[in-house]
């Protein structure tokens, strides 16, 4: 009797408790459970989509310097930052091997040339041989052997000033070799700009790229010509297009934003990292211009930036004006499961198809959520373009609805549809709530 008793006593115990916690929820005793939320409603805005990336601040124009010929520096008039006009001398390397290879390819063309004479006059004579010995043998004055000697020496004549005549070529060619390789001694600027690096010293050795990659001198840059060289991801760079607009923020410039025009997209991705890392991005060029930067120039007119300055650059890909927008934070995405019946299937061993079963697939949708008295609605929503605070929407919402747009951690995952809500009328009091 009395353990049954203890069985009845405690399921009347647990029965009351679900009815407690149902009747909490349902509000029919004490206040019902509510979430405080804080609502807007949609505006009509002028929207801006922007794509951030970052990279260095580069000249537009940089050319490397680099010596075609190997040997010594004797002479380096220029120092990094010297302004430098097209055909100014930058470097000088030391000419004595060079001018003995030039005297050499002279000898060896005298020499030819004079190869040349003798062949020629060489063939003179083995043709005068040649139409005597013509002559008698068709007197039938020598023997047909002699005749043959004859032709032959004037044929090897021919061939010796055919060849003589190719000498005086390669040795004219190798001296016009020797003639450049010397000249190539003596580097002038091919642009006029600033000598933004130095790399070599007054006595130092250079390799020349004649061989090899050779030995970087100096780069030269137009530096009154800066861009911005940013990496832009592979999802982002289709919406990027040559003349869109960028803002660029320089980290020595702190809080400023500089204007920018896109000049160059690359055609070759860039890939970073190994395969299961891998970061595939396309190099964008942006032309930073001067009426952005006019008030920092300084009586030099020399351009405020420097090469390798960090910067952050945010393209403006898509601008619409007066569209439906809400705050980014007020939509969120949901699981959708659907069923999706499979195709038919034939059974063996039996005329009739049989249907596979259904297979569930899960589709997340764009939602936001409504007021609706005191409870929370869910409307499904298509959005467009975003910038950094409102996204617009395509489909879903007129505009006179009450969106709830805060906290983002109620509408990503506590709200459901019908929840019970609470407005607030300042989003701080959300956080004391909290």
């Amino acid at each position: 009797m009395k353990k049954g008793l203890i069985k009845y006593l405690l399921g009347a115990v647990v029965i009351l408790i679900v009815f407690a916690v149902v009747a909490k929820k349902k509000g029919w005793i004490g206040k019902p459970l509510t979430t405080p939320v804080y609502v807007e409603k949609p505006e009509y805005r002028t929207i801006t989509e922007a794509i951030t990336a970052n990279g260095k601040i580069q000249p537009e124009v940089e050319v490397k310097i680099s010596s075609e010929v190997s040997g010594e520096i004797i002479e380096l008039p220029v120092k990094e930052g010297n302004w430098v006009e097209k055909g100014t001398l930058l470097c000088r390397i030391k000419p004595d091997t060079y001018i003995s290879l030039k005297e050499r390819a002279i000898a060896a063309v005298n020499s030819a040339n004079a190869r040349l004479i003798q062949a020629k006059a060489q063939l003179a004579q083995s043709e005068l041989s040649f139409n005597r010995s013509k002559q008698l043998y068709e007197q039938k004055a020598i023997s047909e052997s002699e005749f043959e000697t004859a032709r032959t020496n004037y044929e090897v004549a021919q061939a010796e000033l055919k060849a003589a005549n190719y000498s005086v070529e390669s040795a004219q060619a190798s001296l016009r070799e020797a003639e450049e390789n010397l000249r190539k001694t003596t580097i002038y600027a091919p642009i006029s700009g600033t000598v933004s690096k130095l790399n070599v010293e007054l006595g130092e050795r250079v390799v020349g790229t004649i061989q090899m990659a050779g030995t970087e001198i100096m780069r030269i840059a137009n530096l009154n010509r800066m861009e911005a060289r940013v990496n832009v991801n592979e999802n982002d760079i289709v919406k990027v297009k040559i003349a869109d607009t960028a803002l660029i923020e320089v980290d020595a410039y702190l809080g400023r934003k500089f204007k920018g025009i896109v000049t160059q997209i690359a055609n070759t991705a860039n890939v970073q990292g190994i395969t299961t890392d891998q970061v595939t991005n396309f190099e964008v060029r942006i032309f930073i211009l001067e009426k952005s930067y006019k008030d920092l120039l300084t009586n030099s007119q020399t351009s405020p930036f420097r090469p390798g300055m960090s910067t952050t650059v945010e393209i403006l890909t898509n601008t619409k004006e007066n569209v439906l927008t809400i705050p980014i934070l007020a939509v969120t995405t949901r699981i959708d499961t659907v069923k999706k019946t499979g195709e038919w299937e034939k059974v063996e061993n039996n005329t009739q198809p049989v249907e596979s079963k259904p297979t569930k697939v899960e589709k997340p949708k764009e939602i936001v959520f409504i007021t609706k008295g005191d409870t929370a609605r869910i409307v499904e929503v298509k959005t467009g373009i975003q910038d950094n605070q409102y996204i617009e929407i395509i489909e879903g919402l007129k505009g006179d609805e009450e969106v709830i747009t805060a906290p983002y951690s109620a509408i990503s995952r506590k709200l459901k549809d019908k929840s019970l809500i609470r407005k607030v009328k300042n989003k701080d009091e959300l956080f004391k709530t909290e």
